[in-house]
């Protein structure tokens, strides 16, 4: 295909450089990218034929639709800040697609920001890793004003398996409430495999065989196919860190006690997480928590054997 339509990313880690080498290989034209680490921004720029701004203004004035792929609340609102270099300046008519997994607030006030300067928001939350980034089939999970949605589906169809796995929740900030949910759930799934094998590890038993056993009973999940594997060679390369895994959880709190609902699996498994961050491990694959319930292991892991 090709498209008029001119992109620009800020972020471009392992998530958000596959997005822009995806979306470049479906014929659209990626102007520039950005990133807090510049060697990481310009070499991708290099690799794709893009730009590689100094400024987030730069950024703006380089692309008619910027997707933002940042880490957290503070790095995703500062990209919108009322005052100094801003994503917001000469923002009119430019449209941005913010993928960060944010707290549904922020997401909000990201949209009046845009409003008020005269540009359009969208919030489409990625609940996928790496591979498919690059493949094009995120599970994309959308919020803000429909007509917005619907006028950006040339980019979120290829993002997405045509589509397959787009969905649009509703107005601004719903899309984060969904996406914690997700992760709040995954990251309890996570935990309670790492004690289930674990104590499995204890008893002596076959893993491998007690994990077929869980995939063809109650105790299956997906996690189950991309984490047990990994718990049981200590092999903890990072596709979804321990560190996103505790900050996601704890939007999914925070929600919780907003809505004063008391939560106990979610808070545990976010403590559990939390150690793991306290310990300098939170850039290992979320699988690290199998390093805390297996016998023999002493909460950290050998980074030798992986």
């Amino acid at each position: 295909m090709s498209s008029k339509r001119s992109i620009a990313f800020i972020g471009v880690g392992r998530m958000g450089a596959n997005m822009a080498r995806r979306l470049k290989s479906q014929g659209f034209e990626i102007t520039a990218v950005y990133d807090s680490c510049r060697k990481t921004a310009g070499d991708l720029a290099a690799e794709i034929g893009a730009s590689a701004p100094g400024t987030l203004a730069g950024i703006t004035a380089s692309a008619d639709t910027i997707i933002t792929v940042v880490t957290d609340d503070a790095a995703q609102i500062g990209l919108f800040a009322e005052t100094g270099d801003s994503l917001l300046a000469g923002a009119s008519g430019k449209t941005f697609i913010n993928c960060a997994t944010v707290s549904p607030a922020v997401n909000r006030e990201i949209e009046a920001r845009c409003e008020r300067a005269g540009a359009r928001s969208l919030e489409a939350c990625m609940a996928a890793s790496i591979p498919q980034a690059l493949d094009g089939t995120l599970y994309l999970i959308c919020g803000g004003k429909r007509e917005i949605f619907d006028s950006v589906q040339d980019v979120l169809l290829p993002l997405s398996d045509e589509g397959k796995l787009l969905r649009y929740v509703g107005p601004s900030g719903q899309g984060a409430q969904v996406k914690a949910l997700v992760n709040m759930v995954m990251n309890i799934n996570t935990a309670g495999l790492a004690e289930g094998l674990g104590l499995a590890a204890s008893l002596g038993l076959d893993l491998k065989t007690v994990a077929e056993v869980f995939s063809q009973t109650g105790a299956n999940s997906r996690v189950l196919a991309t984490d047990s594997e990994d718990m049981v060679n200590r092999d903890h390369t990072c596709f979804f860190s321990a560190a996103h895994a505790a900050k996601d959880s704890g939007i999914a709190l925070a929600l919780a006690r907003e809505q004063r609902l008391n939560l106990p699996l979610a808070a545990a498994a976010k403590a559990q997480y939390d150690r793991l961050v306290a310990a300098g491990l939170g850039e290992l694959d979320k699988s690290s928590i199998s390093e805390l319930t297996f016998p023999g292991r002493s909460n950290a892991p050998d980074q030798a054997a992986m």
